[in-house]
């Protein structure tokens, strides 16, 4: 799944979550966009080019691009601001009325006005369809919406949802078209019509094209006249050749750690290749499938935890492009502690490992195989997993292996239970303790590994949820990272820094790389 160094999130403070208004920045619209296109090479694949589908890194990238939401994350900020709306605000004290003024004279790129039929239309559709790769989960807590004018929008909430601004910011928010899109389905004829910065003109297994969106009504100005997607599907070496070759103009996701490092110093030509390094909250988590017969055992969980030694883990495998990861809401996300390492220490402690098996009479080297996929979550997450297995065999107690699968087979063969350990990738949807919690933890949540702690889903996520004062949440978080360091469920890892590779001549990449992972294509000049 949608990162790194160490950043503060702007807690959303009650009055700030209560209303937020626009009147800052341009409405006059991207025009014709200025400068050159610009040509990105990516590893990651556009899975969907329907909001109502698409989950993945890639499928935001291009969402984040093409469609508007009601709200946005402005260029290094964490903080949602209004987009398509020109004002949005809870109503009443409890969190479970929001309301949304759209801005004038909003258009989708075909020419069809967008009033708020279309952005009811667009929520419930998402809904309705609830594909099993779509963000339909994000929107679980709407009840209903209320459209009583063409510019007004009323959603009425189950439960209290402070974060629901920042939830309808991502790209679960994507409006569409609803004389586009049918209801009931997703599109499958790879176009899309959206009110965003950029258009899609085409895309295919290779490539995908954007021009710039004369119809955008906004904040954002285009500095680039288009730009052009080169997918790799995970082939290192390729996306590093046409990165020195010039094919490309910059690399994002992708490249692995060493090639970073190497083309850091590379110059080509008199073109000097440039490493910009970003901020974000990208992680990476063991999974363990508590219904297993040998990692179901809470000792053999505590015993891994023991002897996993993510120091050597992201100087050997990724090169300080990541840093160790000690609790599942990562440093810089209000609400971090580091529980993981109070509990199982910094570096192997092969004695406590020996006496926590000891205890619960585990004895003998336990085998176990650690499943990986290749690409999804990383070019070098199957090192990653050979690395740990290693470290677990030279404890001398497990007998350790790394097997790996692709994507589509991993994904289903978990569902199954047919895996004891696996590897899970997490980029957030938006910057708050609550989106590396409640889908870890709560009903339905992504980790599918049978484990269900009533005191986390039934009333710690739903207390944080509710405090608008995102601060006032904190002990909560705090509560919930301790009772998972004692289960282990999961094991975090690492946290991740994110990088662009670029030629030197190619500027804003910083704009892309902050903690809302959100990649702004109108930031990208090219000299």
């Amino acid at each position: 799944m949608k990162t790194r160094n160490q950043w503060l999130a702007a807690p959303l403070g009650a009055a700030t979550a209560a209303a937020l208004l626009s009147g800052c920045g341009s409405t006059d619209g991207a025009n014709a966009g200025s400068g050159k296109g610009v040509v990105m090479g990516i590893s990651d694949k556009v899975k969907s080019v329907d909001p109502a589908a698409g989950y993945d890194p890639g499928s935001w990238l291009l969402f984040n691009n093409v469609f508007q939401s009601l709200l946005s994350f402005p260029k290094g900020g964490t903080t949602p601001e209004p987009d398509a709306a020109q004002s949005c605000n809870f109503e009443g004290g409890d969190s479970k009325q929001y309301r949304c003024v759209l801005r004038p004279n909003l258009k989708f790129s075909n020419g069809n006005s967008l009033t708020s039929k279309d952005v009811k239309f667009s929520f419930e559709r998402t809904l309705k369809i609830n594909d099993d790769n779509g963000p339909a989960v994000m929107l679980s807590s709407i009840a209903g919406i209320d459209t009583p004018d063409e510019k007004t929008i009323v959603f009425r909430l189950k439960t209290s949802d402070a974060t629901f601004p920042s939830k309808i910011a991502s790209g679960a928010g994507s409006i569409v078209d609803h004389a586009e899109y049918p209801a009931d389905k997703l599109r499958t004829d790879n176009k899309a019509v959206g009110s965003g910065v950029y258009k899609l003109d085409s895309i295919s297994d290779k490539s995908a094209s954007f021009s710039v969106n004369d119809s955008y009504t906004g904040k954002a100005k285009a500095k680039n006249t288009g730009v052009t997607l080169k997918f790799f599907n995970g082939d290192q070496a390729a996306l590093k050749s046409v990165l020195q070759s010039g094919d490309v103009d910059f690399a994002f996701r992708g490249l692995a750690a060493k090639d970073i490092a190497a083309l850091s110093a590379t110059k080509t030509g008199d073109q000097k290749i440039d490493v910009v390094e970003g901020t974000g909250a990208e992680v990476e988590h063991m999974v363990f499938n508590v219904n297993d017969p040998v990692v179901g055992k809470l000792p053999v969980r505590k015993a891994i935890a023991y002897l996993v030694d993510r120091e050597a883990l992201v100087k050997d495998v990724y090169a300080g492009t990541a840093t160790p990861l000690y609790s599942i809401v990562p440093a810089g996300i209000a609400g971090h502690t580091t529980p993981f390492f109070d509990r199982y220490g910094g570096s192997p402690q092969v004695e406590k490992a020996k006496a926590v098996l000891k205890a619960a009479n585990i004895t003998g080297k336990i085998k176990l195989t650690l499943w990986s996929t290749p690409t999804r979550y990383g070019p070098s997450t199957d090192q990653q997993f050979q690395v740990i297995a290693k470290q677990l065999n030279d404890s001398g107690l497990f007998e350790a292996d790394m097997k790996s699968v692709e994507f589509e087979q991993y994904e289903k063969d978990i569902a199954a239970g047919k895996y004891g350990v696996y590897v899970k990738g997490w980029v957030p949807d938006y910057p708050d303790a609550d989106n590396f919690t409640q889908p870890f933890f709560g009903p339905d949540n992504v980790l599918k590994n049978n484990y269900d702690n009533k005191e986390i889903s039934g009333t710690i996520i739903p207390s944080t949820s509710a405090k608008s004062d995102r601060t006032s949440a904190n002990m909560d978080y705090n509560r919930l990272q301790d009772i998972v360091a004692d289960e282990l469920p999961i094991l975090p890892l690492w946290q991740g820094k994110q990088y662009a590779v670029t030629r030197q001549n190619v500027n804003g990449l910083q704009w892309s790389l902050d903690a809302s992972t959100v990649f702004r294509f109108w930031e990208i000049s090219k000299g």
